[in-house]
């Protein structure tokens, strides 16, 4: 019993994507809901972020799945759409703003970090090897003294 109960649970986490774009949303061109589609897995939900706009449930996303289609039956290519869309919500809604302006911070700062970071852990170890330095040699007492413990 418990198991069916989790797998239901199971079952139904993976289907929830589904429940998203709701039945009076999509259009009934099927090459036009095929491309409203496409473009939404480039479109970040600006509620979720880390979710294209098909799979939130956030009533923005609805919004910009509507607005989305909206322009698609208009006649917009979709090029056009997601300019709309980006003039209209801003570059954050999409998944990989475009590498010009300001967005090249963006687009820098992950290689620049990992390569200080390589550069810092580098000079880590290379100072550490350098403090540790070799053992002195024992006093002519010390050796005495390790010879008549060991003979022990």
């Amino acid at each position: 019993m418990i198991m069916r109960a989790l797998l239901l649970c199971l079952s139904l986490l993976i289907a929830l994507p589904a429940f998203a774009v709701q039945p009076d949303e999509i259009l009934s061109d099927p090459a036009l809901e095929a491309r409203a589609r496409e473009i939404s897995k480039i479109l970040r939900c600006p509620v979720c972020q880390g979710e294209t706009i098909d799979d939130s449930n956030a009533p923005i996303s609805r919004d910009l799945r509507l607005y989305l289609r909206e322009r698609l039956v208009a006649g917009d290519t979709d090029q056009q759409a997601v300019t709309a869309i980006t003039d209209r919500f801003g570059e954050f809604v999409l998944f990989e703003p475009p590498a010009k302006g300001l967005n090249w911070i963006l687009w820098l700062a992950g290689p620049v970090m990992a390569v200080l970071a390589l550069l810092i852990g580098w000079r880590f170890l290379r100072s550490r090897n350098a403090t540790e330095a070799t053992p002195e040699a024992l006093s002519r007492a010390e050796s005495e003294r390790l010879k008549e413990i060991m003979r022990d």
